[in-house]
């Protein structure tokens, strides 16, 4: 049978913490009264432990230094600052990245990417009005034949390219809807 108290005062004694520490945990939604209004000591202690800042509550299992990091890992409390500190520390290694040019922004390198692919698809349908009356003077043939044929088949390459560099699909996968 849980251990109830309606006294924040008498909670707060039967815990081991202050009475004000006990208020401010409640109003910032770290601890919560029964439905009924009173305390649940057992149940409060044990919430007061999880999410206590291990460098600064009494209440923190193994206290400072009792873990990674100087917080003991068995507290959501201290998992989450582990995680806060990987986190950081994966934006710094971005941020150093960046400044060593190892990472490059997204939108300029798909503008470069446009701009290249642009000048090739230009040069290639360029390409048999260059070389038609050349290659009809070889072959014996009709340059606007050969010219016509050629554009023909360059068209063709592009159109398989573009389905094969650019699927209608991309871009519009599940995890971007």
């Amino acid at each position: 049978m849980p251990e109830l108290t309606p006294s924040t005062r008498e909670a707060a004694r039967r815990i081991g913490v202050t009475e004000t520490a006990l208020r401010k945990a409640e109003a910032r939604g770290r601890i919560a009264r029964e439905p009924d209004g009173q305390w649940d000591v057992e149940k409060t202690r044990r919430r007061m432990i999880e999410t206590a800042d291990p460098a600064r509550s009494p209440l923190a299992q193994g206290g400072v230094g009792g873990g990674t990091f100087g917080t003991s890992d068995s507290t959501p409390y201290a998992r989450l600052k582990v995680a806060e500190l990987a986190l950081k520390t994966e934006a710094r290694r971005l941020a150093l990245d960046e400044e060593k040019g190892r990472l490059l922004d997204a939108a300029a390198a798909n503008a470069a990417i446009d701009e290249i692919a642009g000048a090739i698809r230009d040069a290639l349908l360029n390409w048999p009005a260059r070389i038609a009356g050349q290659l009809a003077a070889e072959l014996g043939a009709d340059p606007h034949l050969v010219q016509s044929v050629l554009q023909q088949y360059v068209s063709t390459l592009l159109m398989e390219a573009s389905d094969r560099f650019d699927p209608p699909d991309l871009g519009h996968g599940p995890a971007n809807r």
